[in-house]
């Protein structure tokens, strides 16, 4: 009798560890892999420490996705690799991208931009016009950053004179050495880089804007979980929107940054 028994015993917990190990399983929350660009403040960029990113965008895309019981793992690369990586299946998706005529059909989008930023035209503090849009741009030196997307009518446009370098800040210090007229930066992240640069600030200043664009996560199509985390995303993006989380986040993040109120 008392093999037998020990026998059932012995079954009995057999059935019962796996379930709870089928039970610890689900409660487990899904985890995936976005790439994070390095060198964008004070939307995404690496900490001091290079543990992983900074920023709005992963803070807000954390937040979402956790909100649909899913964990995110950042891996912080350049932009241009971030892009290549989601285009490879590599990563789920990368952050933060603009939608052009060229990546239209490259990536899964998401339909609600994550938030909006200006394209702005910076100049020498001494440059004499102002209000400038993208014609004023023709027979002009133009400097633009590897990697980056930019609406159609600049890179679509032959009488531009584009120059490329590797960071935005690079190319405000080309102004400021004179070796090219003008540089196509958003607002927000050319202001401060002008604010946080002894060498720069008081010498830089914008002169115009190109555009005010959405940025977007771009979502793998060769990823089997693209389409799918893209769609959850934008359910959970709006839900945010929706009850006011978003706002918060935002509002907490630039009192934090010690910036101003979101532009309306």
């Amino acid at each position: 009798m008392k093999p037998a028994f020990f026998r059932v015993l012995a079954s009995l917990a057999l059935g019962l560890g796996l379930a709870l190990h089928a039970a610890s399983a689900q409660a487990q929350p899904k985890l995936i892999t976005i790439a994070a660009e390095d060198d964008w403040p004070p939307y995404s960029s690496i900490k001091a420490d290079g543990s992983g990113p900074e920023g709005l965008t992963p803070e807000l895309v954390r937040a979402v996705f956790k909100s649909r019981d899913i964990e995110v793992k950042f891996l912080v690369v350049p932009f241009a690799r971030c892009l290549h990586l989601t285009q490879q299946g590599k990563v789920v998706a990368c952050f933060n991208a603009t939608i052009t005529d060229e990546n239209r059909d490259e990536y899964w989008w998401h339909p609600t931009p994550i938030f909006h930023e200006g394209l702005s035209i910076f100049a020498l503090a001494d440059f004499k016009g102002s209000g400038l849009a993208t014609r004023d741009l023709e027979g002009h030196t133009v400097g633009l950053t590897t990697g980056y997307t930019y609406p159609s009518e600049v890179m679509n446009n032959p009488k531009i004179i584009r120059y490329e370098a590797n960071s935005d800040e690079l190319l405000l210090k080309m102004i400021a050495a004179k070796r090219i007229e003008f540089a196509l930066v958003n607002t927000l992240p050319g202001l401060l880089r002008v604010k946080n640069d002894a060498k720069l600030n008081g010498k830089i200043k914008i002169v115009g804007q190109v555009s005010n664009d959405g940025f977007w996560l771009s979502f793998s199509k060769k990823h089997a979980e693209g389409k799918a985390m893209a769609e959850t995303f934008e359910a959970g993006l709006k839900a945010f929107k929706a009850d006011g989380r978003y706002e918060k986040l935002i509002k907490d993040f630039r009192k934090r940054q010690g910036l101003g109120p979101a532009a309306p």
